[in-house]
């Protein structure tokens, strides 16, 4: 009797060529040469597969961007979903939401760095837009709960403080570089001190 299929097999265009590796290589294709400047025949010279191979994966080049998109912005809702079924106050929910975001960024460092700089030229990127603008609500709407309760300062606006707090998690884009040994947990824990000392009211 022969095994079951796996059902969490991974389906591939050709060995060593999954779905996982084509969308790696297309966001950091995108994140260098922009979308309008990638091609296909980009992709496919960077992997060295044919065009076909790609095409066994995704119908289309915009599919391609949006599921890379998608796979920053499914992180982060994640974080977001993790924190609202913690119960406690805002402050500690804000502090859980920024470090698993920054988790987020360093997991999935490729497509947080591609939904960053996407402008909206394309209906995968205006949907993503519209996603980032949800996120930025829920966070602002942490920020006003947590000055509310008197643990965040409330002469400061809680939109601005979440472009602010967030202008900080994401510039860890433009520097960080994965090393051996890194540690996420050490790199949030940092973040959370510097960017919520200056909205704290209290220890």
């Amino acid at each position: 009797m022969s095994a079951p299929a796996d059902p969490g097999a991974r389906r591939r265009g050709r060995p060593g060529y999954d779905l996982e590796t084509l969308l790696s290589a297309a966001a950091t294709l995108f994140t260098e040469r922009g979308y309008d400047g990638t091609s296909m025949e980009h992709l496919s010279q960077r992997l060295g597969i044919t065009k076909s191979a790609i095409y066994h994966h995704v119908p289309s080049k915009q599919e391609l961007l949006r599921l890379a998109v998608d796979r920053a912005l499914d992180g982060l809702f994640g974080e977001v979903e993790r924190v609202a079924a913690v119960e406690g106050p805002a402050i500690d929910r804000l502090e859980r939401l920024v470090r698993g975001s920054v988790r987020v960024l360093v997991e999935r460092l490729p497509y947080v760095t591609l939904l960053l700089r996407v402008r909206g030229n394309t209906e995968p990127e205006r949907a993503a837009l519209a996603r980032r603008r949800e996120f930025d609500r829920i966070v602002a709407a942490l920020v006003a709960r947590a000055a509310e309760e008197g643990d965040l300062r409330s002469d400061v606006d809680p939109a601005t403080a979440t472009r602010l707090l967030f202008g900080m998690v994401n510039s860890i884009t433009e520097w960080y570089r994965p090393r051996r040994g890194a540690d996420p947990d050490a790199l949030a824990d940092t973040v959370v001190a510097v960017a919520l000392a200056g909205l704290r009211t209290r220890d």
